[in-house]
Protein backbone atom coordinates (compact mmCIF):
# COMPACT_ATOMS: atom_id res chain seq x y z
CA UNK A 1 0.00 0.00 0.00
CA UNK A 2 1.42 3.57 -1.02
CA UNK A 3 2.18 5.58 2.34
CA UNK A 4 -0.14 8.26 2.53
CA UNK A 5 0.10 11.62 4.46
CA UNK A 6 -2.47 14.92 5.33
CA UNK A 7 -1.26 17.82 3.33
CA UNK A 8 -3.22 21.08 3.98
CA UNK A 9 -3.30 24.52 1.63
CA UNK A 10 -5.26 25.41 -1.35
CA UNK A 11 -2.82 25.65 -3.64
CA UNK A 12 -1.19 21.48 -3.00
CA UNK A 13 -4.76 20.15 -3.00
CA UNK A 14 -5.99 22.25 -6.11
CA UNK A 15 -2.58 20.53 -7.70
CA UNK A 16 -3.48 17.10 -6.77
CA UNK A 17 -7.19 17.55 -7.62
CA UNK A 18 -5.73 18.64 -10.76
CA UNK A 19 -3.04 15.99 -11.61
CA UNK A 20 -3.48 13.06 -9.74
CA UNK A 21 -7.03 13.15 -8.27
CA UNK A 22 -6.96 9.16 -7.86
CA UNK A 23 -3.99 9.65 -5.38
CA UNK A 24 -6.77 11.66 -3.01
CA UNK A 25 -8.78 9.44 -0.44
CA UNK A 26 -10.46 12.11 1.35
CA UNK A 27 -10.66 16.01 1.44
CA UNK A 28 -11.75 17.73 4.75
CA UNK A 29 -12.92 21.06 4.94
CA UNK A 30 -13.57 23.89 8.08
CA UNK A 31 -17.02 23.03 9.16
CA UNK A 32 -19.52 25.81 8.18
CA UNK A 33 -17.20 27.64 5.93
CA UNK A 34 -18.56 29.17 2.38
CA UNK A 35 -16.34 30.69 0.40
CA UNK A 36 -14.87 31.09 -3.05
CA UNK A 37 -11.85 28.81 -2.59
CA UNK A 38 -13.08 26.30 -0.58
CA UNK A 39 -16.48 25.99 -2.90
CA UNK A 40 -13.90 25.37 -5.99
CA UNK A 41 -12.14 22.69 -4.11
CA UNK A 42 -16.17 21.64 -3.39
CA UNK A 43 -16.58 21.28 -7.48
CA UNK A 44 -13.03 19.87 -8.40
CA UNK A 45 -13.24 17.18 -5.29
CA UNK A 46 -16.59 16.46 -6.86
CA UNK A 47 -15.70 16.89 -10.31
CA UNK A 48 -12.84 13.94 -9.70
CA UNK A 49 -15.23 12.00 -7.63
CA UNK A 50 -13.23 12.69 -3.72
CA UNK A 51 -15.65 12.54 -0.79
CA UNK A 52 -15.18 15.67 1.21
CA UNK A 53 -16.13 16.18 4.78
CA UNK A 54 -16.66 18.86 6.87
CA UNK A 55 -14.56 18.12 10.00
CA UNK A 56 -14.38 21.50 13.41
CA UNK A 57 -11.67 23.28 13.89
CA UNK A 58 -9.83 21.28 16.88
CA UNK A 59 -9.58 18.35 14.12
CA UNK A 60 -7.58 20.40 12.24
CA UNK A 61 -6.08 21.54 15.29
CA UNK A 62 -4.61 17.64 15.82
CA UNK A 63 -3.17 17.32 12.45
CA UNK A 64 0.50 17.25 12.09
CA UNK A 65 3.48 17.50 9.66
CA UNK A 66 7.22 16.37 10.58
CA UNK A 67 5.96 16.24 13.99
CA UNK A 68 4.59 20.01 13.86
CA UNK A 69 0.92 21.28 13.38
CA UNK A 70 -0.15 21.35 9.46
CA UNK A 71 -0.27 24.58 8.01
CA UNK A 72 -3.90 23.92 6.36
CA UNK A 73 -5.93 26.83 5.46
CA UNK A 74 -9.07 25.00 6.48
CA UNK A 75 -8.41 22.16 3.77
CA UNK A 76 -6.14 19.62 4.11
CA UNK A 77 -6.60 16.33 1.97
CA UNK A 78 -5.43 12.80 2.80
CA UNK A 79 -2.74 11.86 -0.32
CA UNK A 80 -1.28 8.15 -1.31
CA UNK A 81 2.37 10.11 -1.96
CA UNK A 82 4.29 9.59 -5.32
CA UNK A 83 7.12 7.71 -4.31
CA UNK A 84 10.90 9.27 -5.44
CA UNK A 85 12.34 7.36 -8.13
CA UNK A 86 15.46 5.32 -8.08
CA UNK A 87 18.23 4.93 -11.03
CA UNK A 88 16.23 3.14 -13.21
CA UNK A 89 13.60 5.51 -13.69
CA UNK A 90 15.89 8.08 -14.11
CA UNK A 91 17.56 5.78 -16.74
CA UNK A 92 14.00 5.78 -18.38
CA UNK A 93 13.46 10.15 -18.23
CA UNK A 94 16.36 10.55 -20.12
CA UNK A 95 15.91 7.72 -22.29
CA UNK A 96 12.26 9.43 -23.38
CA UNK A 97 13.04 12.99 -23.51
CA UNK A 98 12.61 14.72 -26.06
CA UNK A 99 15.06 17.33 -25.77
CA UNK A 100 17.96 18.21 -24.32
CA UNK A 101 17.49 18.03 -20.61
CA UNK A 102 18.18 20.00 -17.90
CA UNK A 103 18.27 18.15 -14.45
CA UNK A 104 18.91 19.95 -11.07
CA UNK A 105 20.76 17.74 -9.00
CA UNK A 106 21.19 18.50 -5.17
CA UNK A 107 24.01 17.61 -3.02
CA UNK A 108 23.25 17.70 0.83
CA UNK A 109 20.23 19.79 1.09
CA UNK A 110 18.33 19.05 4.43
CA UNK A 111 16.00 21.23 4.87
CA UNK A 112 12.85 20.23 3.95
CA UNK A 113 11.65 23.65 2.82
CA UNK A 114 14.79 24.47 0.83
CA UNK A 115 13.37 21.16 -1.08
CA UNK A 116 10.44 22.51 -1.92
CA UNK A 117 11.28 25.23 -3.27
CA UNK A 118 13.85 24.06 -5.02
CA UNK A 119 11.42 21.74 -6.78
CA UNK A 120 9.22 24.42 -7.49
CA UNK A 121 11.53 26.87 -9.16
CA UNK A 122 12.87 23.81 -11.11
CA UNK A 123 9.70 22.65 -12.42
CA UNK A 124 9.04 26.35 -13.58
CA UNK A 125 12.09 26.59 -15.49
CA UNK A 126 11.26 23.37 -17.57
CA UNK A 127 13.65 20.80 -15.39
CA UNK A 128 13.24 17.21 -16.23
CA UNK A 129 13.73 16.15 -12.88
CA UNK A 130 15.43 16.72 -9.64
CA UNK A 131 18.07 14.36 -8.06
CA UNK A 132 19.51 13.49 -4.52
CA UNK A 133 21.47 11.37 -2.45
CA UNK A 134 19.04 9.06 -0.50
CA UNK A 135 21.78 9.64 2.54
CA UNK A 136 22.26 12.77 4.62
CA UNK A 137 19.75 14.51 2.67
CA UNK A 138 16.37 15.73 2.74
CA UNK A 139 13.49 13.47 1.22
CA UNK A 140 9.63 13.87 0.06
CA UNK A 141 8.17 15.09 3.56
CA UNK A 142 5.04 16.67 3.90
CA UNK A 143 6.77 19.76 4.22
CA UNK A 144 8.42 19.54 1.40
CA UNK A 145 5.49 18.44 -0.49
CA UNK A 146 3.71 21.37 0.69
CA UNK A 147 6.35 23.90 -0.11
CA UNK A 148 6.68 22.58 -3.43
CA UNK A 149 2.89 23.66 -4.32
CA UNK A 150 2.13 20.99 -6.16
CA UNK A 151 5.72 20.30 -8.16
CA UNK A 152 6.11 17.35 -5.98
CA UNK A 153 3.22 14.96 -7.19
CA UNK A 154 4.64 16.51 -10.99
CA UNK A 155 7.61 16.94 -11.11
CA UNK A 156 10.20 13.81 -10.61
CA UNK A 157 12.34 13.15 -7.93
CA UNK A 158 14.93 10.82 -8.29
CA UNK A 159 17.14 9.51 -5.13
CA UNK A 160 20.35 7.63 -5.56
CA UNK A 161 22.60 5.66 -3.59
CA UNK A 162 25.82 7.09 -4.77
CA UNK A 163 25.55 10.50 -6.18
CA UNK A 164 29.13 10.58 -7.15
CA UNK A 165 28.81 7.25 -9.59
CA UNK A 166 25.15 9.12 -10.80
CA UNK A 167 27.20 11.38 -11.90
CA UNK A 168 29.71 9.66 -13.30
CA UNK A 169 26.76 7.96 -14.93
CA UNK A 170 25.74 10.95 -16.86
CA UNK A 171 28.73 12.29 -18.42
CA UNK A 172 28.93 9.00 -20.21
CA UNK A 173 25.54 9.65 -21.50
CA UNK A 174 26.75 13.12 -22.53
CA UNK A 175 25.29 15.00 -20.30
CA UNK A 176 27.46 18.35 -19.31
CA UNK A 177 27.52 18.47 -15.11
CA UNK A 178 27.74 22.00 -14.21
CA UNK A 179 28.47 22.69 -10.20
CA UNK A 180 27.57 25.83 -8.87
CA UNK A 181 30.24 27.06 -5.95
CA UNK A 182 31.43 30.25 -4.13
CA UNK A 183 34.76 29.99 -5.78
CA UNK A 184 34.06 28.52 -9.06
CA UNK A 185 36.26 30.42 -11.86
CA UNK A 186 33.05 31.07 -14.38
CA UNK A 187 30.38 33.32 -14.47
CA UNK A 188 27.04 32.14 -14.84
CA UNK A 189 26.47 34.50 -17.34
CA UNK A 190 29.54 33.47 -19.22
CA UNK A 191 28.11 29.80 -20.04
CA UNK A 192 26.90 28.72 -22.95
CA UNK A 193 24.50 25.67 -22.35
CA UNK A 194 21.79 26.66 -24.55
CA UNK A 195 21.64 23.36 -26.32
CA UNK A 196 23.36 20.77 -24.12
CA UNK A 197 22.22 18.57 -21.96
CA UNK A 198 22.59 19.97 -18.61
CA UNK A 199 22.52 18.59 -14.73
CA UNK A 200 23.23 21.64 -12.79
CA UNK A 201 24.72 20.47 -9.34
CA UNK A 202 23.89 23.04 -6.20
CA UNK A 203 25.22 22.05 -2.86
CA UNK A 204 23.90 22.49 0.58
CA UNK A 205 23.66 26.33 1.83
CA UNK A 206 26.67 27.01 3.94
CA UNK A 207 29.13 23.73 3.47
CA UNK A 208 28.23 23.87 -0.69
CA UNK A 209 29.74 21.06 -2.77
CA UNK A 210 31.04 17.85 -1.00
CA UNK A 211 34.79 17.51 -2.82
CA UNK A 212 33.72 14.08 -4.53
CA UNK A 213 30.87 16.11 -6.36
CA UNK A 214 32.78 18.71 -7.49
CA UNK A 215 35.17 17.14 -8.69
CA UNK A 216 32.85 15.01 -10.87
CA UNK A 217 31.71 18.18 -12.64
CA UNK A 218 32.76 19.47 -15.57
CA UNK A 219 32.83 23.47 -15.21
CA UNK A 220 32.27 24.94 -11.56
CA UNK A 221 30.35 28.32 -11.81
CA UNK A 222 29.69 31.43 -9.73
CA UNK A 223 26.57 33.73 -9.33
CA UNK A 224 27.59 37.57 -9.47
CA UNK A 225 26.47 39.22 -6.50
CA UNK A 226 26.78 42.50 -5.15
CA UNK A 227 30.22 43.36 -3.08
CA UNK A 228 29.58 42.56 0.47
CA UNK A 229 27.31 39.23 -0.70
CA UNK A 230 27.98 36.12 0.83
CA UNK A 231 26.25 33.32 -0.33
CA UNK A 232 22.26 32.57 -1.31
CA UNK A 233 19.95 30.29 -0.02
CA UNK A 234 20.34 27.08 -2.19
CA UNK A 235 16.54 27.24 -3.37
CA UNK A 236 16.96 31.19 -4.70
CA UNK A 237 20.43 29.95 -5.96
CA UNK A 238 19.17 27.56 -7.74
CA UNK A 239 16.52 29.15 -9.47
CA UNK A 240 18.91 32.08 -10.74
CA UNK A 241 20.66 29.39 -12.38
CA UNK A 242 17.97 27.34 -13.53
CA UNK A 243 16.15 30.13 -15.09
CA UNK A 244 19.35 31.64 -16.59
CA UNK A 245 19.61 28.11 -18.54
CA UNK A 246 16.49 28.48 -19.51
CA UNK A 247 16.83 31.94 -20.74
CA UNK A 248 19.40 30.64 -23.20
CA UNK A 249 17.37 27.66 -24.63
CA UNK A 250 14.34 29.86 -25.41
CA UNK A 251 17.26 32.54 -26.79
CA UNK A 252 18.22 29.91 -29.07
CA UNK A 253 15.39 28.24 -30.23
Amino acid sequence: MAEETWIGGFHAIEAALDRHPERIREIAVSAGRDDRRVNRVRKLAANAGVKVSDRPDDWFARLTSDGRPLRHQGVAAKLALRPAGDESALADLLATAGEPPLLLVLDGVTDPHNLGACLRGAEAAGALAVIAPKDRACGLTPAARKTSAGSSERLPFIQVTNLARTLKDLKRQGVWIVGAAGGGPTSLYECDLAREPVALVMGAEGSGLRRLTSERCDQLIHIPMAPGVESLNVSVASAVCLFEFRRQRLGAS
